[in-house]
């Protein structure tokens, strides 16, 4: 199947264009009434789907490009919500991406809820998805909550798309026509705080609680929760968060950011913001290839601290409980999925970098550590990528949340593929947590179902009550599950061993290498 096959399959199965109802001639059992309009969602065996319901007042086209996303305005109309709208511009590097109908107008969230008779507001998850803040969409399938909340029909489910790539983040403000631009390098974030801010104020009428929200993601869904509690005003719309594979780590310096903006401006033939939006969104997607994988919020010193981990040791969000975690071999999904020559060329761009320029006592510290790894010749730098983008990263922000008196529970994910290369990498939970064991081409094989269901029911029982522990009664398999805080002296983390979830010492299992790697995380994303 080509990528316009597949473009076609997905939007067959979840797109479509969402239209004004004005003959009255609509389901009043399935319309709820928010803000900016009456939707109309779609049931089946119980669970209703709202799909593709914008959450701000204008989508960013035109004069909003590149502008901070707008509030969402009063609307009497009623609408279909039986479509996800199309996905967010990103960068074409990205085959996953690829298979998307892109849009700029995708500022858009979709809603998922049993309907049942409980009088009782319920718990809401809203989900930030992943994809290095590059690609990625609601519309994709493994974040379809059909099956994750037929079987946890007690929580809500929202997720959302907000603006990716250089649509998302990118520095303007140094360009001569850019003082009007001062938000452009954060947009994403300032997108996911605006629909945060639409589900506080209208997820009531889907009988969601809207002072129980729980933000979760992966990858740069993980880094953005870890993120949003450090945004002026956003803690107002959230209490919890889960960070699956990512961390405040996944930024940029503003020199960083400055230097993408030029490539980009040179790849296209231009000076200025107002050359910029001349430009086709599809001719701007493509150029935007010369920064692959470098696309990340901006430490601008605005809306982010140019220090994301010491604002959480000075107790940023110290009133927010978290839930992070990793896998073990993370890095290996990329060598899966770039292949050999894809992977020797990503490692050798990386060793030009970052890496190159360490002092020679930090660089035997790394060399040292990659010279004990075991495995291909690919898995010494795999590993030390893994150590630098999520594991160190997960441990100091678990240890920095812990000082400044927060709550935190830290894991470690172990199921392996069957893959050699894939072991247990990067995103390989992601069908144990929504569900869908039918996607498992990446792991090889469907994960053992009552393991399945303990992770989602822990992480469910976060979002209900902050700790994840489960009692014999609410566990699958009839044992108890105490998922101990993280602490400073033990800095215990529950393993999600397929067959054998327990707490172990950080030490014992290792998850970083406090000795030698520790000190990246003052380098964020080597």
């Amino acid at each position: 199947m080509d990528i316009q096959e597949i473009r076609e399959a997905l939007h067959s199965m979840y797109g479509g264009d969402n239209k004004p109802i004005t003959d009255g001639n609509y389901d009043k059992s399935l319309a709820v009434k928010c803000i900016n309009g009456t939707f109309v969602g779609r049931k089946k065996d119980n669970v209703i789907t709202y799909r593709g319901i914008p959450y701000v007042g204008e989508q960013p086209v035109g004069k909003l490009r590149w502008k901070a996303p707008v509030d969402a305005m009063p609307d009497d109309g009623v609408f279909e919500a039986y479509y996800n709208a199309k996905s967010a511009y990103g960068n074409e590097n990205f085959e996953v991406g690829s298979m998307y109908y892109f849009d700029e107008k995708c500022l858009y969230l979709n809603v998922f809820k049993s309907d049942d008779a409980s009088d009782r507001k319920k718990p809401v998850m809203v989900w930030i998805h992943g994809g290095a803040f590059e690609a990625g969409g609601t519309v994709d399938p493994m974040f379809d909550c059909f099956n994750f909340i037929k079987e946890n029909p007690d929580v809500i489910v929202v997720t959302v798309a907000y603006r990716l790539g250089v649509m998302g983040f990118l520095h303007l403000s140094h360009l001569e026509d850019g003082k009007d631009y001062q938000d452009s390098q954060n947009l994403g974030l300032l997108d996911q705080v605006k629909a945060l801010k639409w589900v506080h104020e209208n997820i009531a009428g889907f009988g969601g609680d809207p002072d129980n929200v729980t933000i979760f993601g992966e990858s740069a869904g993980a880094g953005s929760c870890t993120m949003l509690p450090l945004i002026k005003g956003s803690q107002a719309y959230f209490k919890r968060l889960i960070a699956e594979s990512g961390s405040v780590n996944l930024t940029r310096s503003t020199e960083e950011a400055i230097e993408c903006t030029n490539k980009l401006l040179d790849a296209l033939g231009c000076k200025t913001v107002s050359d910029l939006l001349k430009v086709d969104a599809q001719k701007v997607l493509e150029a935007s290839a010369v920064n692959f994988l470098h696309q990340f919020p901006e430490r601008d010193g605005k809306h982010l601290p140019t220090d994301t981990f010491e604002a959480y040791a000075n107790g940023a969000a110290k009133d927010i409980n978290i839930l992070v975690g990793c896998n073990k071999d993370e890095m290996n999904f990329f060598v899966y999925s770039f292949g050999p020559e894809g992977w020797d060329n990503f490692a050798e761009s990386h060793k030009k970098g970052k890496y190159a320029q360490m002092p020679a006592d930090e660089k035997a510290l790394v060399d040292s550590f990659m010279k004990d790894v075991k495995g291909d010749a690919f898995q010494p730098f795999a590993s030390l990528l893994s150590q630098s983008w999520f594991n160190v990263p997960i441990i100091r922000l678990s240890e920095e949340q812990t000082k400044a008196g927060g709550k935190c529970y830290t894991y470690y994910f172990t199921p392996e593929s069957p893959n050699p290369i894939m072991k247990c990498g990067h995103a390989i939970e992601l069908a144990v947590v929504f569900n869908h064991p039918e996607m498992t081409e990446d792991t090889g094989r469907a994960f053992d179902e009552t393991f399945c269901k303990t992770v989602r029911k822990m992480w469910v029982q976060f979002a209900k009550t902050g700790n994840p522990s489960l009692t014999a009664d609410q566990s699958p398999d009839g044992k108890t599950k105490e998922w101990p805080l993280y602490d400073l002296k033990d800095k215990k983390v529950m393993v999600l061993d397929e067959f054998d979830i327990h707490p172990a010492k950080e030490a014992d299992v290792k998850i970083a290498d406090l000795e030698r790697t520790y000190f990246l995380t003052k380098y964020y994303a080597l």
